[in-house]
């Protein structure tokens, strides 16, 4: 696995965007215009998107913005993230395939990150805008970092490391330094085929009911014209959550966590293309897998070992051994995590030691 994760933001900032003007309501709150300015650009603020009404760091979504989840998310140091689209007025997504959407011109991606401290008090970190820009068709993306007191996220290119100490999912209290990163840094993770790429809303990914509802998420976007193209929810893949063991396989769960932790990266088109290792969810072939499969620039970071898989020996495949690092040069993900993510070390190792002999052959 090579530089997956987390960004959703990367490239210049100079770029000047067709996306929309801001417009007042009736209650004076600030809601994104539908019309096309060929000379905007990204704000200085968070708050000057109108994106939300009320206190903005409650991230109650305005008329028109789109909350939504994945079935399995991106692992970003046990951060707590909140995701939202929003559409221009009359426009709506399509469907075209169990991969990505198809966004229409100057939508807008929105993706929060926060995470909880040892008082349990949600604390804001950044949010990562990309935007679709009408007049080259083409995705661009910018940062805004939160200030201290908490009441609005300020436009910020270069990056920084802030330290903080988290809950993670068991409870735990843990440090690190949280690393916001440059815009350039997404590139590795965001481009495919030389162009910028959303990653989380996958059809796939997205084809689930969310808790405390009662209907399909991408049914609800149908239902209310933002998802046109739509076929029966049986004719779409569903992606697993890696964490449910009662309706999932252990191949199902781990096959999931690989393509979305890594699986931008090692893909046909991908940052990590060169290395053969393709980790897709729909993947199937055991050499592409990384199934006695000997890496192509690991370096130091395979830990002397020779196989990506071996299968039935998790302590002697590279894969899990660079899962389970936070060392520069050996980790993977490499970028945007600080932190080991055990669960899905587990969860990974569980499913390599699983493996019976069928894999121990390849064309390696």
């Amino acid at each position: 696995m090579r530089k997956s994760i987390i960004c959703v933001i990367g490239l210049t900032v100079s770029c000047a965007i067709a996306v929309m003007q801001l417009q007042s309501c009736k209650n004076g709150v600030k809601q994104p215009e539908t019309s096309v300015s060929k000379e905007f650009q990204f704000k200085e603020k968070l708050s000057d998107y109108g994106f939300f009404t009320g206190r903005i760091k409650e991230l109650k979504p305005a008329a028109g913005l789109i909350n939504y989840e994945l079935a399995t998310p991106l692992f970003s140091d046990y951060s707590v993230k909140d995701r939202f689209i929003y559409l221009p007025k009359g426009q709506s997504m399509k469907f075209i395939s169990d991969g990505l959407l198809d966004f229409p011109d100057s939508t807008i991606i929105i993706k929060n990150f926060a995470y909880l401290n040892k008082n349990k008090e949600k604390v804001m970190l950044e949010t990562r805008l990309l935007v679709k820009d009408p007049g080259d068709k083409t995705w661009k993306v910018m940062a805004y970092l939160w200030n201290q007191e908490q009441t609005d996220a300020e436009r910020f290119i270069i990056g920084k490391k802030i330290p903080i100490e988290l809950l993670d999912t068991k409870g735990q209290l843990v440090a690190t330094n949280y690393q916001v990163p440059n815009t350039n840094d997404c590139k590795s993770c965001h481009v495919n085929n030389s162009k910028l790429t959303p990653i989380g809303p996958k059809a796939r990914n997205l084809n689930f009911t969310r808790a405390g509802e009662n209907i399909n998420q991408l049914a609800t976007w149908a239902a209310a014209g933002q998802l046109i193209g739509l076929p029966a929810l049986d004719k779409v893949t569903r992606m697993p959550d890696f964490r449910d063991s009662v309706h999932y396989s252990l191949d199902q769960r781990a096959r999931a966590y690989l393509d979305v932790n890594c699986a931008h990266c090692h893909t046909k088109g991908g940052d990590a293309y060169n290395t053969g290792l393709f980790l897709e969810y729909e993947q199937h072939d055991p050499n592409f897998l990384g199934i006695m499969k000997s890496p192509v620039s690991a370096g130091g970071g395979a830990g002397g070992m020779n196989f990506d898989i071996v299968p039935g020996n998790a302590k002697a495949s590279i894969l899990a051994y660079r899962m389970n690092s936070v060392e520069p040069g050996t980790a993977m993900p490499e970028l945007a995590r600080t932190l080991i993510h055990h669960e899905g070390v587990d969860l990974v190792v569980k499913w390599i030691n699983a493996m019976n002999g069928q894999f121990k052959k390849s064309r390696n």
